[in-house]
């Protein structure tokens, strides 16, 4: 965002930004109002591309979080599923993640089951779809073949356990719908990002502008 900028968090992006822009080819988040890239490259860089923990993802990835199968997720900007501690992504069936989604800490997202007449196998089910501007609460879980609509907050600890429509609020186990949600409101137009924004998401960058 179009914010004054300390000189320490510039330096900060002159030291490794760059390096953060080359690994994680789809990381899109704002220049500066985010972690810092020294975390990036310390606590998820080196995890992640030294050590190889959630090696093939290319996005950061928490060093206690897992991502499996991440050919098989597409995402949007300002989303990166399991930069948060201790989240499970199981994208058997398929994950599709819009923009601005967060994932709170020990989430769980699970886009297949083991088979009930034979463990070795999983079953298969349409993919998991999740919406824009969505956000996950701690410790829930997303169950295979779930549409999450845009503009929803999943509550902490629920289990989604059917589709979530737009513009809601839902909490529990099973999850359901308690209220609706106001309209998405952060202006995107302010935002100054770490690298050029591909222009399929003009549109979603616009939505919010004043």
């Amino acid at each position: 965002m179009k914010t004054n900028i300390s000189f320490r968090r510039k330096i900060d992006f002159i030291l490794f930004g760059w390096i953060i822009n080359v690994v994680y080819p789809q990381y899109f988040r704002p220049k500066y109002n985010y972690l810092p890239y020294s975390k990036l490259f310390f606590h998820y860089l080196i995890p992640q591309k030294i050590f190889r923990l959630n090696g093939s993802v290319s996005w950061p990835v928490h060093f206690t979080s897992t991502v499996i199968n991440s050919k098989k997720i597409k995402k949007g900007i300002i989303c990166d599923p399991g930069d948060n501690p201790n989240v499970y992504i199981q994208a058997n069936n398929g994950i599709v993640f819009g923009s601005n989604v967060g994932i709170g800490s020990g989430a769980k997202i699970i886009s297949s089951n083991h088979s009930n007449i034979d463990h070795s196998k999983q079953d298969d089910s349409m993919p998991i779809e999740i919406g824009n501007n969505v956000f996950i609460g701690s410790n829930s879980v997303v169950l295979p073949g779930i549409k999450i609509g845009n503009n929803v907050v999943v509550g902490a600890g629920s289990v989604v356990t059917s589709d979530i429509p737009s513009n809601s609020i839902a909490v529990g186990n099973p999850c359901k719908v308690i209220k609706k949600k106001e309209p998405y409101a952060e202006n995107f137009s302010n935002f100054i990002f770490n690298k050029k924004i591909p222009s399929k998401y003009d549109d979603f960058l616009s939505q919010n502008m004043q």
